[in-house]
């Protein structure tokens, strides 16, 4: 039982059923583990929701709370496995291989491509791997403790500088807390991103499979978390995310620090311009494979997910056929949404807008079927305030030496386009397929970039809050998994719509947004995880971002008009 003293708190713990208790102020989290009956729950305990916020188990309770006590089946919960997965991956391979240069990547497939440098060698062996594998069993086996501790911010800058950890170093340098947030096992240390698991022994569930030059740290299934599936590869995301890690390594910016770096010296603005001529060079080429092409060729299908740039990629790409002697019509998806009251609803009852049907099939197909006979239409357009359709006169005719580019996140499903023939379709898949890490170990989460883009777009054209966004992403991303993502493969190729820059100058848009978002708000922790993101990188202006940059599109003032 837990001790009362005269300074005691209130908890409400909300796992099993919800009970109140009362306990010492000071109390960790980790002691009300008994009173959930974690010990017969599949999965071990994590981590938890205090008031809100996502903690630690070692988490002192300091006031009265509502506490929700996590495990991976949880969205948050999932987030803390995988973070915790990777440290156990950097502590094996840190004690395995002392000298080697391990990276956590980027996604593929359902975990992290990693890769893996020893004495210039740029290829794991499968040797090293398993030896790396074996050490992450054993340390499960040891059930050795995972420790989160405040240090001072002198020696945290002396460990990793002793250790060569220039990538964690250097994020340090742009900071001066007096204390620094930490993980610690054994003789590893690590800085703190988030919450991770308190001991070796709940972090069972992995599988490492091999991908030259590197590996896959594969997590647990989401539907069947007990399991972890065989590795699908994805060639295409592949080959893309390869190509942007190799760019970032050319320009010398491969983490944040390095972004951080350029911004202190002045140097960012000549970045800013090497970076966006990089990806004009990508939707150029982009532009040739279709021209190549143009003779069998009817339409363009641009698809991906939310605030992946797909309006102006499309609208780049079709100046770059220009280039190419050829000339487009464009269609955004988005203009054929339902009346608002037509919209289907998820199972919350709440509006589902990424659902297909949330678009007016019948119409599109109609306009699709008058515009391939050489027919013209009238363009309609969705105001996204009122939530209705209207049409200011706009017409489209496509002529037949014109290609037609449909752009939106459906647009690689093939109930959108059924009545084209499959050989008339040129299938392009977008996302803001991020390349740079924290540091070498703690990747950027691609979705909490495009997460952070829509943010500050649906702030400034949409009229919407930080705590509206959030609270839409949930449905955003079930849409996602649902609607665009079965069909990346489908895509003839890969565009990464990221730009290595631009958390940096996202960072004072978002900053005011997400402290509107309070403890009392449900979506609090995701508000604190952002901004945990955001502190990593030192503000940037926007004033060298050129009007047709890609990012202008969530910005403002792009040289580019949005109906």
């Amino acid at each position: 039982m837990i001790k009362v003293k005269q300074e005691s708190i209130e908890v409400v713990l909300e796992n099993g059923g919800e009970r109140t208790l009362r306990c010492e102020s000071g109390t960790p989290v980790q002691r009300l583990l008994e009173y959930a009956d974690c010990d017969k729950a599949p999965f071990p305990c994590l981590g938890a929701e205090v008031n809100n916020d996502v903690v630690s188990l070692s988490y002192p309770l300091e006031v009265d709370s509502r506490v929700k006590l996590l495990t991976l089946v949880d969205s948050t919960g999932w987030r803390i496995y995988r973070s915790s997965i990777s440290f156990l991956l950097a502590k094996a391979a840190h004690d395995v291989f002392p000298d080697a240069e391990l990276s956590i990547q980027h996604s593929l497939d359902t975990g992290f491509y990693c890769s893996f440098e020893l004495e210039g060698r740029q290829e794991i062996t499968p040797e090293q791997q398993l030896r790396i594998e074996e050490r992450m069993k054993e340390l499960v086996q040891a059930g050795l403790p995972i420790v989160r501790k405040k240090i001072f911010y002198a020696d945290a800058l002396e460990h990793f500088e002793k250790r060569a950890q220039r990538d964690k170093a250097n994020l340090l340098r742009f900071r001066n807390p007096p204390k620094v947030v930490v993980y610690q096992c054994g003789d590893f240390i690590d800085l703190a991103h988030g919450p991770l698991a308190d001991n070796t022994s709940a972090l069972d569930i992995f599988a490492l499979s091999s991908y030259p030059p590197g590996f896959v740290l594969q997590f647990a299934d989401r539907d069947r978390p007990g399991s972890v599936l065989p590795f699908e590869p994805q060639p295409q995301l592949f080959t893309v995310f390869q190509s942007l890690k190799k760019w970032g390594k050319l320009v010398g910016v491969r983490t944040a620090g390095d972004l951080n770096e350029l911004i202190v010296r002045g140097e960012v603005g000549s970045f800013i311009k090497t970076e966006e001529a990089y990806q004009e060079k990508q939707v150029s080429r982009c532009a040739d494979r279709i021209a190549e092409q143009s003779d069998r060729l009817r339409c363009v299908l641009i698809a991906g997910p939310s605030s992946s740039g797909k309006t102006t990629f499309a609208k780049r790409l079709c100046i770059q056929l220009e280039v190419n002697g050829i000339h487009t019509e464009v269609i955004s998806v988005d203009n054929y949404f339902v009346e608002r009251e037509q919209t289907p609803k998820d199972e919350q009852g709440n509006y589902d807008f990424e659902h297909i049907e949330a678009l007016d099939l019948k119409l599109f197909h109609e306009h699709l079927r008058e515009l391939d006979s050489g027919g013209e239409i009238q363009l309609p357009h969705f105001d996204f305030h009122s939530g209705r359709r209207v049409f200011k006169g706009d017409t489209v005719r496509l002529a037949p030496d014109r290609l037609l580019l449909i752009e939106g996140i459906h647009s690689l499903n093939p109930l959108l386009t059924a009545s084209l023939d499959e050989s008339r379709k040129f299938k392009i898949y977008i996302s803001a397929l991020t390349q740079m890490n924290l540091d070498l170990n703690n990747r950027i989460s691609t979705t909490d970039n495009r997460l952070l883009r829509r943010m500050v777009r649906d702030h400034q054209f949409r009229g919407h809050s930080a705590q509206r966004t959030l609270e839409m992403w949930g449905s955003v991303r079930q849409g996602e998994k649902r609607w665009i993502f079965p069909y990346q493969d489908q895509a003839e190729t890969v565009f990464s719509s990221a730009l290595a820059y631009e958390l940096a100058v996202l960072k004072p848009f978002a900053e005011p947004l997400l402290a509107e978002v309070k403890p009392f708000h449900p979506q609090y922790g995701d508000a604190r995880r952002l901004q945990s993101l955001l502190q990593n990188f030192i503000p940037c202006s926007s004033v060298g971002v050129p009007l047709n940059s890609l990012l202008r599109e969530f910005i403002g003032n792009s040289g580019f008009g949005y109906s």
